[in-house]
């Protein structure tokens, strides 16, 4: 039986698709790519020349003609990739938490999913890829062979972001669950707003396609996530909408 030309790995923030669609490409040597970063690609751009957020006509001329290239890591700082905007280096930078507070309504915007939409269905055509975020197989690739939908409660996605945060600026982890800390709730509250935004946007929506696999990665670890998808790769195995792990 042969292995699927096209992954789709949609989900919410801080589900785990990320990381673990980063695992999967390298382990069936696929081609990863997290579309998500060029919605955080446009949004950073358009705060760095302080574009009004409800500009919709000028954010999407900025999506059309902003240069986005998305390449092997070229530091080893944890990165899964490099993102380059009009050649320079962002990969961090999108992660800021102001990027995380922009990006939904950025992303909604239909000119700016058609421009992104159009380049992400070129780079699929290759085949062999993990394509990972939010409307992979609901618009982008709705004719992929395997489709998968992470989801997680949202005060485990929110801790998980919080961690990746500060051990990223602290170097260690923290102690103990954040209930109280201030950034974790920023984050939280960041979350809610974005998982809203997303899911009721009239424009690709965030919902598991009706013949993904869907897994709830709340209780799972990283390694656990990735031998359930290698398991369907290798079956062959198509769930239907709503059918848990």
């Amino acid at each position: 039986m042969s292995l699927p030309s096209t992954i789709a790995v949609d989900g919410p923030a801080a589900s785990g698709k990320s990381t673990v669609g980063a695992l999967l490409a390298h382990t069936l040597g696929y081609v990863y790519f997290d579309t998500g970063v060029m919605y955080r690609a446009v949004t950073w751009a358009a705060l760095q020349r302080e574009l009004p957020i409800s500009g919709e006509s000028a954010i999407t001329l900025l999506s059309e003609t902003l240069r986005i290239e998305v390449i092997r890591p070229t530091r080893d700082d944890g990165r899964q990739y490099t993102v380059l905007a009009d050649g320079a280096d962002v990969t961090w930078d999108l992660r800021q938490p102001q990027v995380d507070l922009h990006v939904s309504p950025v992303s909604a915007y239909p000119g700016v999913r058609r421009a992104l939409v159009a380049q992400q269905r070129r780079i699929a055509q290759q085949g062999r890829i993990v394509m990972v975020g939010r409307d992979i197989g609901t618009v982008v690739l709705p004719e992929a062979e395997l489709k998968v939908y992470l989801d997680a409660v949202v005060d485990e996605r929110a801790y998980r972001r919080y961690l990746e945060v500060v051990q990223r600026r602290a170097g260690e982890l923290p102690q103990g669950v954040p209930a109280e800390d201030p950034e974790y709730v920023e984050i939280r509250e960041t979350m809610v707003r974005r998982d809203r935004i997303d899911s009721s946007r009239q424009v690709a929506p965030l919902r598991p396609a009706q013949d993904a696999v869907i897994i709830d990665t709340t209780e799972m670890t990283i390694q656990q996530v990735l031998e359930r998808i290698l398991e369907l790769v290798r079956d062959g195995e198509k769930g239907e909408c709503g059918r848990g792990v």
